[in-house]
């Protein structure tokens, strides 16, 4: 059962560990499933090397590290246990929730080690913020701890007299022990309320904001026109006559006006707006929502906001709000396999790496070669792999037991580290590969350019090529081993494809790699002699549209019949005369 405020582990990769996110809302949607709203936070594997360095930096000011007892491989744990809150708030399915954790502030009086002797527990002390990149103190941290203590002086006896100057520890602002009784005080209030009121007549600024004389009069009975009146008294030593004509001095009436005055309603509007982002983070709300506003306005303005019918208006509404809300939800626990499983448990030694890819091969954590079950970790390359304990420290704290450098590498992988660092891990993974063609498609680009045009082809890559006209161009024509010996005619050699006109030089045909049959065809269509510069005879001139047959190696499995390419007394003739 996990609720609203519940630290929890969300799956988001089979191979990746889990992320760590704190439940704020818990909404179901229209189509029934259920979304958690969460808070995100950060391991050290998350962020940038520089800022890890940074995080070392802080821990070694607060000698979190430098305990004399501590051991290598503890501090290297730990940093496994250490988060970084942040402000960034995502929504994840409920069912990727795989269990709970617990997650607390870090302080001096914590005991580090004592993270390691407890299951799923993990420390955090800074804030990352994911889009400005940087790491700050947690402000609302607990002062606890000898820094943080008051220093008490020792009691004095009771014939030792107080030499301190009790002026410079304290000021006096009022004096109960006066001669004043309480109906002249408050008849002082009301005529305090009046001489306001007035004053708000007189202001243009404040007849804007309060136009009515019921808003005017409300303002004046505010507390800070009480606390200017009782301090009048007092700095007049509880004369009225002389509290009266400072209230209404020469230049006319003092006008005393509190934050909520002072702010205009677009100003009230953007604060409830930080307020609803950041919470009471004064501090936030200042710099990025009212900048203009020094840090004591803001403060002031939130404990007198407090007070007004708005802020009962709206915790009225967020408690109802709050009520149709999910309180609680039921995951069952996730008991699919992973798919980085190497073996099933039970299955017998040596049947689907149970023993990991090769015989040999140990955990990459606590080197172990005996395991009821194994898991592939890191690039699959390199063939690495895990026990079932140590797979189950890496989902839930994001590292290896013991140091190791493939460690740093599979870390270096998180989306805030710098692009030189995953390159370094891709590269191991990238395999050198060719594109080869075959030798029909390397024949195809000479003898038909006719049809394929690769120049067009290649200004227009999308263009669908004709491959049956290809194939058709250089299919091969079958020859019967019978009819070798037979006389051999246009008609009978060529089948239904008239060779009535060819035109062929035979530098046309070594250059473009024609094969001898197509030079057999062109003797026996009727060319007896070759020029001897290359150019073509007139005798035989054929369209450049017809096409030729050409000779290609066909298997015998495929071949129907058995397919010779017999050439002519000529084409040997003329085969040896060219060498």
């Amino acid at each position: 059962m996990y609720r609203v405020g519940d630290y929890v582990y969300f799956e988001n990769s089979s191979s990746n560990p889990y992320l760590i996110r704190r439940i704020e809302e818990l909404n179901k949607t229209a189509n029934g499933n259920v979304e958690a709203k969460v808070v995100c936070l950060f391991r050290r594997r998350d962020i940038s090397a520089n800022l890890n360095t940074l995080a070392d930096s802080n821990a070694s000011e607060e000698n979190l590290w430098n305990h004399p007892s501590m051991l290598e491989q503890q501090k290297h744990q730990l940093k496994h246990r250490e988060l970084f809150l942040s402000r960034q708030f995502e929504s994840l399915p409920a069912t990727h929730i795989r269990g709970k954790c617990n997650v607390t502030l870090l302080n001096e009086t914590d005991v580090l080690t004592g993270y390691l002797e407890r299951e799923d527990c993990f420390f955090y002390s800074l804030v990352f913020d994911p889009v400005q990149k940087t790491l700050l103190a947690d402000q609302g941290e607990i002062r606890v701890g000898s820094k943080y203590q008051a220093e008490i002086p020792d009691k004095l006896d009771e014939v030792d007299s107080d030499s301190r100057v009790q002026e410079k520890l304290e000021t006096k602002v009022w004096d109960p022990n006066n001669q004043l009784k309480d109906p002249q005080i408050d008849q002082f209030l009301v005529v305090a309320r009046a001489v306001g009121t007035f004053a708000r007549a007189l202001d243009c600024s404040s007849s804007i904001r309060q136009p009515s004389l019921h808003m005017s009069a409300a303002a004046a009975s505010r507390d800070i026109t009480l606390f200017h009146a009782m301090d009048t008294l007092q700095k007049n030593g509880y004369d009225l006559a002389k509290a009266m004509s400072t209230l209404v001095p020469q230049g006319g009436p003092v006008l005393c006006r509190d934050e909520m005055e002072e702010w205009s309603a677009s100003e009230a509007m953007l604060f409830e707006e930080a307020l609803e982002k950041y919470g009471k983070d004064f501090n936030d709300i200042r710099q990025d929502f009212l900048p203009w506003k020094s840090l004591a306005s803001v403060v002031q303005f939130y404990y007198m906001w407090k007070t007004t019918d708005r802020y009962i208006q709206q915790k009225r509404l967020k408690a109802a709000e709050a009520d149709s809300k999910l309180k609680q939800v039921y995951i069952p626990t996730y008991t699919k396999p992973n798919p980085n499983q190497i073996s099933a448990p039970g299955s017998k030694p040596g049947m689907n790496g149970a023993t990991g890819y090769q015989k040999g091969l140990s955990c990459e954590s606590c080197h172990t070669a005996q395991s009821q079950q194994w898991y592939a970790w890191g690039p699959p390359n390199m063939q690495c792999r895990l026990c079932a304990s140590c797979w189950i420290y890496w989902k839930k704290y994001g590292g290896l037991k013991t140091p190791t450098q493939l460690e740093g590498e599979v870390q270096g992988m998180s989306p805030f580290t710098s692009s030189a660092g995953r390159a370094k891990l891709l590269a191991k993974n990238r395999q050198t590969f060719i594109l080869q063609t075959t030798k029909l498609t390397r024949i195809a680009r000479r003898v038909c350019q006719d049809i394929l045009q690769s120049h067009r082809a290649a200004r227009r890559p999308y263009a669908s090529i004709n491959a049956n006209a290809v194939k058709a161009e250089c299919a091969p024509t079958p020859i019967n081993r019978n009819q070798v010996n037979q006389p051999r005619s246009t008609s009978a050699l060529l089948g239904k494809r008239p060779f009535d006109n060819v035109s062929i030089t035979y530098k046309d045909a070594v250059e473009n790699s024609v094969h001898r049959s197509k030079l057999s065809h062109w003797l026996q269509a009727g060319g007896h002699s070759l020029s001897t510069n290359g150019r073509p005879f007139a005798l035989g001139m054929r369209a450049a549209t017809q096409s030729v047959i050409k000779r290609q190696k066909v298997s015998q499995g495929d071949a129907p019949n058995p397919v010779v390419f017999v050439a002519t007394k000529d084409t040997r003739f003329v085969s040896k005369t060219s060498h």
